[in-house]
């Protein structure tokens, strides 16, 4: 019955209506009591965030919050883990495959439209981090280099719950999405926002003019950089005004990075925290 209603309705459309319902001001105290009937049904850890929660003008706003300086420390680690989220699959990448989860997988060349990709990666591996609606939402670079370029790539917007995972083929693959690579001294890394149903809108921090879900420009666009960007560990890459998905590609080069990386599987994160060796 779930899949049947998620099939007709037009998820694009109505992620696109529901984004700018959430983020229309409301009147005070209207705000302030939809904001705290939010955070409480979530479990959202209201301390941390920037601001009080009386202060957002709607639930969107708060939704997008940034935290309190010193909340998220960042570890001296050469690559951390870059958003509040759980570990839902990792793995070695294997003949250009990836896990989605048991008995499904897909392909690097259809998640990133590469080829080349494919080819770089191979033999690398990944992690995937799903963002539930009680996490902080602003995702973070997980090394230290610079910004090569930023994918948008078009795509529908299926839920990325655990029943759309083990349902779903090539769910990655089929959603909205935005690759940002990060060249670092290991290597380059691909850090991969994916969207979902409510979760149509996905904006980069370092580039404004990149924006998905806007309904009308349905076209891979592909931002590379002459100069690339400068990133420092731990700032701020993009936000998703929803939860949902980062997938984290790795070549084969920092594989000896990752210190008992298959112990994270199923595992809390936080921003921040280390995830390599030293």
């Amino acid at each position: 019955m779930l899949g049947w209603l998620l099939k007709i309705l037009p998820r694009n459309h109505l992620s696109y209506f529901v984004g700018k319902l959430v983020h229309i001001p409301l009147p005070k105290p209207l705000s302030s009591w939809s904001i705290y009937l939010f955070g409480n049904f979530y479990k959202i850890n209201f301390s941390e965030a920037e601001r009080p929660y009386q202060e957002y003008a709607s639930i969107g706003a708060f939704f997008t919050r940034r935290l309190r300086a010193g909340v998220r420390p960042i570890s001296m680690a050469r690559v951390t883990h870059p958003a509040d989220s759980r570990i839902s699959q990792l793995g070695s990448i294997q003949e250009g495959s990836l896990i989605q989860a048991k008995g499904k997988t897909y392909r690097v060349s259809d998640l990133t439209k590469s080829l080349e990709a494919e080819k770089y990666y191979f033999n690398g591996f990944f992690t995937t981090y799903y963002l539930c609606p009680m996490d902080y939402h602003r995702v973070h670079s997980p090394v230290e280099g610079k910004i090569l370029s930023a994918t948008y790539i078009p795509g529908t917007l299926w839920p990325v719950n655990e029943w759309s995972v083990n349902t779903i083929a090539n769910l990655f693959s089929v959603n909205e999405r935005v690759i940002v690579e990060i060249e670092c001294p290991q290597g380059v890394v691909s850090v991969i926002f994916v969207g979902a149903t409510n979760v149509g809108k996905i904006t980069m921090s370092f580039e404004p003019n990149l924006v998905t879900n806007n309904l009308q420009n349905r076209e891979i666009r592909k931002i590379k950089y002459a100069q690339p960007l400068p990133i420092t560990h731990g700032e701020e890459l993009g936000i998703f005004h929803m939860g949902s998905t980062i997938v984290m590609l790795y070549p084969q080069a920092m594989t000896p990075l990752a210190e008992d990386w298959h112990a994270w599987l199923g595992q809390a994160v936080k921003m921040g925290e280390a995830f390599s060796k030293p």
